[in-house]
């Protein structure tokens, strides 16, 4: 039997509650990009959501404590790409401070609008910022797709339980 709160009090969960029921919410893994002043920057995000259809617009959040922020937080357009099963470890090199993201083995161009594109992914759209909303310590950013490419193939990577995974049959 588990217990029931009382809702009548204005109390707020604990951070690891949130994470620990995130915990079983399997997400779609995305890097977001964009060029900052010292190069290109990204982070993975699970956070990607469609917001709009009519104008196209999709959402993110980002952390003002990650390394990206600086960038996301002054750039015009960003980059957003949905990774396939086949790409763990390019979300593992993204997810991970520190890490050199856009050295080998990262295969990426410079895209439209100046937003480093990453090759061979699922999709992968640029878009205009149009608004940073702040959410506690994230912002939430949203954005209008400008362009894109789906052409890629294959099944998307999934980020579930901690780890990263793909569709099973």
């Amino acid at each position: 039997m588990t217990a029931t709160p009382d809702l009548g009090t204005s109390q707020l969960a604990s951070p690891d509650l949130l994470r620990s029921v995130f915990r079983q919410h399997a997400a779609g893994v995305a890097v977001i990009t964009a060029y900052g002043e010292t190069g290109p920057v990204g982070f993975t995000a699970t956070s990607l959501s469609s917001v709009s259809a009519q104008p196209p617009m999709l959402s993110f959040g980002i952390s003002t404590g990650a390394s990206s922020w600086p960038a996301i937080s002054g750039a015009d357009h960003v980059g957003v790409h949905v990774l396939g099963e086949h790409q763990e470890q390019l979300a593992a090199t993204f997810a991970r401070s520190g890490a050199d993201r856009f050295g080998a083995p990262t295969v990426w161009h410079e895209g439209p609008e100046g937003v480093p594109v990453l090759d061979g992914v699922l999709a992968w759209l640029v878009c205009r910022v149009v608004a940073r909303v702040p959410a506690g310590d994230h912002r939430i950013v949203i954005a209008e797709v400008v362009l894109g490419d789906h052409a890629g193939s294959g099944r998307p990577l999934l980020y579930h339980q901690g780890r990263f995974n793909g569709l099973r049959d």
